[in-house]
């Protein structure tokens, strides 16, 4: 349960000062790289479907952000969670480099290419409305993210409460990152990334105006996101260690019931927003006991940790995405194990 905590202040962190990096570049460009995002959306499904492929969750974090606030679609949300394979990635490209290479041409240009098809043919069937907000907000001026130092000081003298809160929180989090309290073990790029991540959400929020930070960052970022993104993600790590830590589900032992059957269940399995239960794919491939379909049914369908903070979104959108990339996943998987790999 310990981890399980780490684990939820990782993917909300990391979401939270993504909100906040974005606040603060949609106001200081006056919403211009949402017009760009917004005339060319074949941008937006190769933007969403490489911040997909790095690996781990983070990239897929950043565009579950970016579509909470309306600037990309949610065909880009499925070309990102297509192109993921979470924390298996950084598995598979240990194990098996070649493979695994090819692998991610896959799931990037399929993810393009099935992104494009949702927006094209079936977002009025599949459109979304539960969204928490209608967009970042727009204003004719910036307000106050100039680094005026005198301002600054003033604001530091007479500090509110909304920004000593959120300064004190990245703080926290920035030591615990670096301590290693928060993400134990050796320096990982997840580790690094999330760092980095906070220690520009700190500057943002040391140097901004108090308007700024109360309407932006504190009001709408701190208090409507960041609590439900924070709960839901904890239920649903809970009841995953409560599923597969303690009951023990064995995903391995259905081998032996047939490669059709078994890729099957890696698709039903890759419903499940969690890293841990797909390892097991990658090891079978990488012993050569699956075939490489499997494991690329697998990766599509699953998105490591990188749909949990939709859950706090908007559950329908969840469920939708997640339903198409287990069909995209089961189909493709098909056709290839059908052509003998």
């Amino acid at each position: 349960m310990i981890e399980v905590i780490r684990e939820t202040v990782v993917i909300t962190g990391f979401v939270f000062v993504m909100m906040l990096v974005i606040e603060y570049v949609n106001v200081i460009t006056s919403g211009a790289w949402q017009s760009v995002l917004a005339r060319n959306r074949w941008v937006q499904y190769a933007l969403a479907a490489a911040l997909g492929l790095v690996p781990g969750c983070l990239g897929s974090f950043a565009v579950v952000a970016m579509y909470s606030h309306r600037i990309l679609s949610l065909g880009a949300v499925v070309a990102a969670m297509i192109a993921t394979s979470g924390d298996e990635e950084f598995v598979m490209l240990a194990l098996v480099p070649r493979q695994a290479i090819l692998m991610f041409g896959i799931c990037f240009a399929l993810g393009v290419l099935v992104g494009a098809l949702v927006d094209a043919i079936a977002s009025r069937r599949l459109r979304v409305d539960t969204f928490c907000c209608n967009g970042l907000e727009v204003h004719e001026r910036v307000e106050g993210t100039a680094l005026d130092r005198a301002q600054i000081a003033r604001q530091w003298k007479d500090c509110t409460a909304a920004r000593g809160v959120l300064a004190v929180s990245l703080v926290l989090l920035a030591a615990g990152v670096v301590s290693g309290a928060i993400d134990p073990g050796g320096w990982s790029s997840v580790r690094v990334m999330l760092l980095v991540a906070s220690a520009i959400a700190l500057f943002i929020v040391a140097t901004v105006s108090d308007h700024f930070l109360d309407e932006h960052l504190w009001r709408h970022v701190a208090k409507r996101h960041l609590p439900g993104i924070f709960l839901w993600t904890l239920g649903a790590l809970v009841a995953m260690y409560l599923l597969f830590d303690r009951a023990h589900f064995d995903a391995a032992g259905a081998v032996e019931r047939g490669k059709w059957i078994v890729l099957a269940i890696a698709c039903l399995i890759g419903l499940i927003p969690e890293s841990g239960p797909h390892l097991v794919f990658v090891m079978l491939f990488a012993r050569g006991e699956i075939p490489f379909s499997i494991l690329l049914a697998s990766s599509i369908v699953q998105d490591g940790h990188g749909m949990l903070p939709m859950l706090a979104q908007s559950r329908r959108t969840f469920v939708v995405v997640k339903a198409i990339n287990f069909i995209v996943g089961l189909a493709v998987g098909a056709a290839v194990l059908a052509f003998g790999y």
